[in-house]
């Protein structure tokens, strides 16, 4: 199986690397890195460094290029870039495609799965969501701080599953901790209730976790941006357990009160922020929906003044 990351950051540093390591003169499996930059420059010369929870470790890919060209057609593609670079990156790796070749998004959103198929030709697009802390610390480093590290796949389909239990396996022997399911929909629609209303409000605010739940205002206001993606959710027919709200809050509780999400660092850092896969999308979806949606709304105004 020949295999490719695009997108060497924090996300597909670590998976990448992991299999990477896994695999490193494997007649049966090659493993491609698709990056840019120093960064690139850096994994050519001395491979992909990793400071993980688990230990450290050092990950030399079968092939660090810039340019899928070099390494022609690929059996599956992990796709870990950033929300507005991802029709950038579906455009670089069209044409390396084939009819069978597997394609699984690793970013935050709900509709990215949408969005890459309306980009490319061949292959079969499943959803995909991760749950890890890990970014680039210096060119050729990467460090993971935090997370499960857990990796749950699959179509939207559950008589599709089976077919992709070799992805998973091939996934769990590099030691990651991969889920494929019938139903990607639920596990990306409950990430997305607790990492789109947190990065919205968090950044907005410039507040971490705890201030926003400690402060009566933020914390209700909270709960209403919540409350939103659940109707926008069951719109769609995502079948959420009715106490979905509940428990979401409860989640944020138990993070420490220091935490900040990525999108607000992004904002401090004057870095892009990823505003179309989280109020971009459910002002749209709500208003396609006829769901309203107000306090995204508010949000989202908010923070394209931020931008500039």
């Amino acid at each position: 199986m020949k295999a490719a990351i695009i997108g060497i950051g924090g996300i597909g540093g670590y998976y990448g690397g992991k299999l990477a390591a896994k695999y490193a003169g494997n007649a049966q499996h090659q493993i491609i890195f698709i990056a840019r930059g120093e960064h690139l420059k850096a994994i050519q010369r001395r491979g992909l460094r990793l400071t993980t929870v688990e230990g450290d470790f050092t990950a030399v890919p079968a092939l660090a290029t810039d340019n899928p060209h070099d390494a022609g057609l690929f059996d599956l593609v992990f796709v870990c870039v950033k929300s507005y670079n991802l029709e950038e990156a579906a455009r670089r790796i069209k044409d390396y495609l084939h009819n069978e070749t597997v394609i699984i998004p690793m970013l935050n959103g709900v509709n990215i799965a949408e969005r890459l198929k309306a980009i490319l030709p061949k292959g079969r697009i499943l959803g995909g969501c991760v749950y890890i802390s890990a970014r680039i610390e210096s060119p050729g480093v990467v460090r993971q701080v935090g997370g499960s590290c857990q990796l749950i796949f699959g179509p939207d389909q559950a008589n599709d599953v089976e077919k992709y239990r070799p992805i998973e396996a091939f996934l769990q022997e590099a030691g990651i901790k991969a889920e494929l399911v019938g139903d990607i929909a639920v596990p990306l629609w409950t990430k997305y209730i607790f990492i789109d209303p947190l990065a919205g409000l968090t950044s907005m605010l410039g507040k971490p976790f705890g201030a926003i739940l400690d402060n009566p205002i933020d914390r209700s206001m909270l709960e209403g941006l919540m409350q939103e993606v659940e109707l926008v959710a069951r719109a769609q027919g995502v079948p959420f357990p009715e106490d979905i709200v509940e428990a979401t809050m409860a989640k944020a509780a138990s993070f420490p009160a220091t935490t900040k999400t990525s999108m607000l660092l992004d904002f401090e850092k004057g870095n892009p922020a990823e505003l179309d896969i989280f109020m971009g999308y459910m002002v749209a979806a709500g208003k396609k929906l006829g769901v309203p949606a107000p306090l995204h709304e508010k949000v989202y105004t908010e923070l394209l003044k931020k931008t500039g």
